[in-house]
């Protein structure tokens, strides 16, 4: 495993990225928003079929490194490079065509949803809170969390979180469908775990473009059902779904 701001290590075709600042419950300084696009660069490699991220102690992540900001010589110009360079990061993140999941615990607040919400399946400790937290420091949405989180849970409870500063509990999270489950604390690693294990050994085509389609926001319907076509076309050519359907076939005959 490197080490670092964000360590990165790959087992059995599983990558795990964990943010690795957990004295600063996991903040996102510029450094940090480097490393984690360094880490997920080497995860589009072909070795890697499945994508894991985390945040190392209590915390998964409370957004922007706020002290980070008030130090810099300049602190507009370093706000605008720290925001362009995570967001760039989380826009390839949330494109990997593999699965992400992602294991959140703690607090997430701020940018954190923005990288909680870029993975593809969202496991949550059940003490785990959630606050966009932007407001309370003077500042506004960041890292694509105004595209991301109306389309999660549609814009009037998006403008209540962004506006009034309230925190949801995981029960809560998963009601408005922010996260795919809760777990129990002790519970959320070895639950990530055997997601990863379950999906790195899925059919790797199929699942990735799978994440793809659905991600195709802003085409139309005839666009998106071409795409499918073309897509499943493929995919019914490959050695995974050859398998597979060679399998099921079997079974239909007896």
């Amino acid at each position: 495993m490197t080490e670092g701001p964000v360590r990165y290590e790959l087992c059995k075709g599983i990558a795990h990225i964990v943010l690795g600042r957990p004295t600063r419950a996991n903040a996102i300084d510029l450094p940090t928003a480097q490393a984690f696009g360094e880490a997920v660069d080497r995860a589009a490699g072909q070795d890697v079929r499945a994508v894991l991220v985390s945040g190392e102690g209590p915390r998964f992540c409370a957004g922007g490194d706020v002290m980070a900001m008030i130090a810099a010589p300049d602190r507009s110009a370093y706000v605008h490079e720290l925001a362009t360079t995570f967001d760039h990061a989380l826009q390839r993140l949330a494109v990997l065509p593999k699965p992400v999941v992602g294991a959140v615990q703690g607090a997430v607040a701020g940018a954190g949803v923005a990288l909680m919400l870029s993975c593809d399946v969202i496991v949550s400790a059940r003490s785990t809170k959630f606050r966009l937290a932007y407001a309370g420091v003077g500042l506004t949405p960041d890292c694509g969390v105004s595209y991301l989180l109306p389309r999660a849970i549609g814009q009037v409870r998006a403008l209540d979180l962004a506006l009034t500063g309230r925190t949801l509990t995981a029960e809560e999270a998963y009601q408005w469908g922010v996260v795919t489950e809760v777990v129990d604390d002790e519970e959320l690693e070895a639950r990530v775990r055997s997601l990863g294990e379950q999906l790195a050994a899925g059919p790797g085509f199929a699942l990735g473009q799978a994440k793809r389609l659905l991600r195709l926001r802003e085409a139309t319907r005839e666009e998106i059902g071409a795409e499918e076509a073309d897509v499943i076309a493929e995919a019914s050519g490959t050695a995974d779904a050859a398998s597979i359907l060679e399998s099921f076939a079997t079974r239909q005959r007896g």
